[in-house]
């Protein structure tokens, strides 16, 4: 396109059905908006995103010659690549586009103000226009991805997204920071609604991973740094020592069983001991010993090595060093789960882990499990008796103005199914939850719900403890205001179950500095978008899968699960990905090499060369950029611009918004 050429803008109102009509003028805007100068055609639609309201712009653009084209309708993340598409399919450069936002920043924000919102959508479709004169046509570049994709976590998640793309076709590097993969459904012993085995679910899942030709299994296993973009992450990985050759081992458990030394288990939250050489569980994937050299006495006094001793493969080694592992992969799965949160230190009022008979749900489990510390009997940590009065407390933590604002999404549930459990294993057991609020939104849990609330014995008080407090002879009582017959209950239970809320999993906060990927309010990670791409990140690139956006269920785990893995298997399959076009471009006559530009890159997009001739310049990386602009409001010669945001650009929608 020429420069002499003339402009001819198209601008195209939309309804959005009474979204904008309801508040703005339409006709009103219509009117003053043909009167600037360069608009061939102003006009309105009911739904300009729907293909009639497409078809209109294709048609104008062949009929009427137009070489710029401004929508006025919602936001430009919803819709404008649909326009953009349109406008290409009309035979011109899809970026000699512009969008005005006239819904959520006129009359959703200004509903009882028709007036001054037709006003401010007439300013901003004119300052859209204004702009629109001076676009220029960009351009994509194509940048090849590398068929391989990196899943962090695991759990349920990342079991599930890695076998979905290794039965694609292609290569997971599945990493695990803990020795064995399963997360926190491994702790689980049965699921609801349908009160399945956990393991029975997980184990062949587990087994598939530890076995699928295209899956490399990387547990025990840290990520430390993450560079590179979309289709070409170089990934740097700490693999810690186990102080077992993985080649000799086979997992016969001699040396646990040899080994005199034991320490609290991690995996059974404390309740249970392991050895200083243990498996995780006694389902682990891979089925390979871990060392602690914390309790080991080879490491602590140089003593010992029963292990060595009697291993009958000779797999034990105690030389082994951390081993750096790097990695190029094309995509990247975040599938890093949940942890509980911390209510021993946040919530004191509560006495865990003052009082031993306060436990969790999570730990709750694993008294149940079979492979438990208490093979499967419910008892007091205290004294080992059967508790024969129990009160579950629901949402600890959770919906809480002080705490933790949001729902845990399953600790209702959780909790139902505990009542279930401690009913079943001591039928002469009395069980109360105390609740705000029971909310069952599941597939066949208020059926689950229905069916618990029917026992006799389980009781339910709508209300939360004001504080648990302990007898001197150690029995724990407290109190708690029944808003169903509104009066003060006295309790005295046995045993207490706190329902606690749920955080990211502590590995996820340094992730997502290295990814530079956002975070909620929440804490959890942000997706694009909640309703149409609840599985990406703002990086190109990376996915979500599970937990780590946010509280949810096993089903809901795995459905997003598979929705991450397809749309990493489609980035794939494509071979290529196309570069932003709104990239920052540095014109080297003006650039001075002063080099302010690059450390204010949040994705290390920029770099200081020299020229032939010497000079040194500012150079972009554009499969790196991500058109933020923060380099050209930083630069002080205004060598650095961003395209499709320039100066003149900015400037000119600034004057027609200030007229």
């Amino acid at each position: 396109m020429v420069e002499s050429e003339e402009i001819r803008i198209g601008v195209y109102v939309c309804h959005c059905g009474l979204n904008i009509a309801s508040v703005v003028d339409i006709n009103k805007v219509i009117e003053e908006v043909s009167k600037v100068p360069n608009v061939v055609v102003a006009k309105e639609y009911q739904f300009m995103c729907s293909q009639p309201g497409q078809n209109m712009i294709i048609e104008d653009i062949k009929q009427r010659h137009l070489n710029r084209v401004v929508v006025a309708a919602c936001s430009p993340r919803m819709h404008e690549p649909t326009f953009q598409k349109a406008v290409e399919e009309g035979g011109l450069n899809p970026y000699l586009f512009e969008m005005a936002n006239i819904r959520e920043h006129c009359s959703w924000v200004h509903e009882k103000e028709k007036d001054a919102a037709t006003d401010k959508a007439i300013k901003l479709v004119n300052a859209a226009i204004a702009k629109a004169r001076l676009l220029k046509p960009l351009n994509v570049e194509k940048v090849k991805v590398i068929p391989k994709a990196l899943v962090i976590g695991g759990g349920i998640a990342g079991i599930r997204a890695s076998l979905d793309i290794a039965n694609a076709g292609f290569q997971v590097h599945l990493v695990e920071t803990r020795p064995s993969i399963g997360g926190n459904m491994a702790r689980l012993d049965k699921t609801f609604p349908t009160l399945d085995c956990s393991q029975c679910i997980l184990t062949p899942l587990m087994v598939e991973v530890s076995r699928h030709p295209n899956i490399i299994l990387r547990t025990y296993t840290d990520v430390v740094d993450i560079s590179g973009s979309v289709g070409n992450f170089k990934v740097k990985l700490l693999k810690k020592p186990r102080y077992v050759d993985a080649t000799k081992c086979t997992g016969c458990g001699v040396c646990v069983t040899k080994c005199p030394w034991t320490a609290p288990s991690e995996f059974e939250l404390g309740l249970g001991k392991r050895k200083a050489i243990y498996f995780e569980f006694p389902q682990a994937v891979p089925l390979i010993p871990v060392i602690d050299p914390e309790h080991c006495m080879y490491f602590q006094k140089g003593t010992c090595r029963a292990c060595e001793r009697f291993c009958p493969t000779k797999a034990i080694d105690f030389n082994q060093k951390p081993e750096e592992v790097e990695l190029e992969v094309g995509v990247i799965i975040l599938a890093t789960g949940y942890s509980l949160y911390d209510v021993a230190k946040t919530m004191p009022e509560y006495g865990y882990r003052k009082y031993k008979d306060v436990i969790t749900g999570l730990e709750l489990e694993r008294l149940v499990s079979a492979s438990g510390p208490t093979k499967g009997h419910i008892v007091r940590p205290s004294d080992g008796k059967e508790p024969k009065k129990v009160a579950i407390i629901l949402c600890v933590g959770s919906r809480d103005e002080k705490h933790l604002r949001y729902c845990c999404r399953f600790g209702c549930v959780a909790g139902i199914k505990h009542a279930y459990y401690i009913v079943s294993y001591i039928p002469d057991a009395e069980v109360y939850i105390c609740y705000r609020d029971i909310r069952t939104f599941g597939k066949g849990y208020e059926e689950f719900y229905e069916r618990i609330r029917n026992y006799e014995n389980v009781k339910f008080i709508r209300g939360s403890p004001m504080e648990i407090l302990q007898d001197a002879d150690g029995s724990l009582y407290f109190d708690v205001f029944d808003a169903n017959t509104n009066r003060v209950v006295t309790l005295r239970p046995d045993l207490v179950v706190l329902e606690t809320g749920v955080v990211p999993h502590t590995t996820f906060k340094e992730l997502a500095k290295l990814l530079k990927c956002s975070i909620g309010p929440d804490g959890f990670a942000l997706e694009l978008h909640p309703k149409l791409r609840p599985t990406e990140t703002s990086v190109d690139g990376v996915f979500l899968a599970g937990a780590v956006q946010g509280p949810k269920d096993i089903p809901d785990t795995v459905a997003q699960a598979g929705a991450a893995a397809s749309s990493a298997i489609a980035l794939m399959s494509k071979g290529y990905v196309e570069t932003v076009p709104y990239v920052a471009s540095i014109n080297e006559d003006l650039c001075s090499g002063c080099g302010i530009c690059q450390p204010l890159c949040a994705f290390d997009a920029i770099s200081l060369v020299k020229k032939e001739d010497g000079k040194q310049v500012a150079s972009v990386d554009i499969s790196k950029c991500k058109g933020c602009g923060v380099c050209a409001a930083a630069c002080p010669s205004g060598a650095a611009q961003q395209l499709g945001f320039s100066d003149d650009q900015i400037l000119a929608m600034v004057r027609a918004l200030t007229r």
